[in-house]
């Protein structure tokens, strides 16, 4: 019997819990799959057989990896913690909530037809799926992107290739892979997609704190952007 992409998701999800990366000096590896199990395995399995409990083809958009205190805490890329707790019932604690990126997300959701109607066409991930942290001097965290840490492909370059190649997996229809962040994270999977040719072609969609951080009075032009590119099929 074939599996549900719920299936197979939970089971990546799962797998991502057995990881083991050494942490790079000054900086930290948060794998909410591994340090806060018991919760995630709650929130992933109410999640996905929400809205993956099927076999259909999705088409995939990757983010760079998940924040600190946000997906690195729950599990699902780009979900906030409100929508989570009204999605699944369970209190999410120690979770900061990123207002602005996550609203106009959510407002991408919301002009798109709904959760439903989105999530019954798209699976959201991250090139590398655990959150990072840089450790200051004076003890404090902040949040960190895979790119930025000098050396990052010899550590992570493996585990990046792997969790793309178990992705795709879960029915991706590979014509094409939105990636959020039009910078280093774009320039960076076109290189592994060049090596590995996962998906035929990659479409760059600004990162939702960029536009609302520094371009808040241009938000109706990308979310435009956003539809006008999910909306090729």
């Amino acid at each position: 019997m074939n599996k549900t992409n719920a299936e197979k998701i939970l089971k990546y999800c799962e797998n991502l819990s057995k990881i083991k990366i050494d942490s790079f000096k000054n900086y930290r590896i948060i794998n909410p799959y591994k340090d806060n199990k018991e919760q995630i395995k709650l929130i992933t399995t109410k999640f996905y057989n929400k809205y993956y409990n099927d076999g259909k083809k999705r088409r995939l958009i990757l983010g760079s990896n998940p924040a600190r205190r946000a997906t690195a805490i729950t599990g699902i890329p780009f979900e906030d913690a409100v929508h989570l707790q009204q999605e699944t019932g369970i209190f999410i604690s120690n979770y900061y909530i990123n207002k602005s990126s996550s609203n106009f997300l959510y407002d991408v959701i919301k002009e798109y037809g709904g959760c439903n109607n989105f999530y019954n066409e798209f699976y959201m991930n991250f090139i590398f799926p655990l959150g990072i942290a840089k450790i200051n001097s004076d003890g404090s965290e902040k949040n960190c992107n895979y790119y930025e840490i000098k050396g990052f492909e010899k550590k992570l370059y493996k585990y990046i290739v792997e969790s793309i190649k178990e992705i795709v997996k879960f029915n991706i229809d590979t014509s094409v892979c939105y990636c959020i962040g039009s910078g280093k994270n774009y320039e960076f999977l076109l290189k592994i997609n060049k090596e590995y040719n996962f998906f035929q072609k990659i479409i760059a969609l600004e990162h939702p704190r960029f536009i609302m951080q520094y371009n808040s009075k241009n938000k109706e032009l990308y979310l435009k952007k956003y539809l006008n590119a999910l909306m090729i099929k």
